[in-house]
């Protein structure tokens, strides 16, 4: 079964957290029914899990409830926002921390050096020691850009995932309140 594909057959993303909020229309429901279907015709579904999961689908009301319901029946990283925005969002704040180490290298450093020339020009060039200590951080960040990357996407997978987790609560919560009142 293609993955890819699932997602741009709802009406809109429901792995969105500004789309998980909508309300889920038909067609949404179908997508997933489909998916179930064929998950149980291939034998990755038992009849009572089937059953389960397409009452979930009958019961959902928001677009966000419906990704969870299919979340272990497609590929974790297609499961939230497309891996490009995120491969960028994750580009981006390694460019800020790339920008940050250097700052952080150069303003003591050249503070540093300018105070040894104002007092001590030609004596020991202790400024050195502090331009290698923040040098060293300034490199790392520098020479790991994929690993930092890649450590900076999958974190913001996380705190999307959480966030999508949280708007679900919320509208639970919203709706155990209807139920009382």
């Amino acid at each position: 079964m293609s993955t890819g594909s699932v997602w741009e057959r709802f009406t809109v993303d429901p792995r969105q957290a500004e789309n998980a909020r909508l309300r889920a229309s038909d067609q949404d429901r179908d997508v997933v029914n489909d998916l179930l279907g064929t998950a149980y015709a291939e034998g990755r579904l038992t009849p009572t899990e089937l059953d389960e999961r397409s009452d979930q689908v009958a019961a959902s009301r928001t677009l966000g409830d419906l990704p969870p319901i299919i979340d272990d029946l497609v590929a974790p990283t297609t499961a939230l926002s497309p891996r490009s925005n995120l491969r960028a969002e994750a580009e981006q704040r390694y460019r800020q921390q790339r920008q940050n180490a250097l700052v952080g290298f150069l303003t003591p450093t050249l503070i540093c050096w300018v105070i040894w020339a104002a007092t001590m020009a030609g004596g020991f060039p202790w400024p050195a020691i502090v331009m290698a200590a923040t040098g060293a951080k300034f490199l790392q960040v520098a020479l790991t850009k994929e690993d930092t990357t890649r450590s900076i996407e999958r974190d913001l997978e996380k705190k999307e995932r959480k966030r999508l987790e949280a708007g679900k609560d919320r509208d639970e919560q919203k709706d155990q309140r209807r139920e009382i009142e």
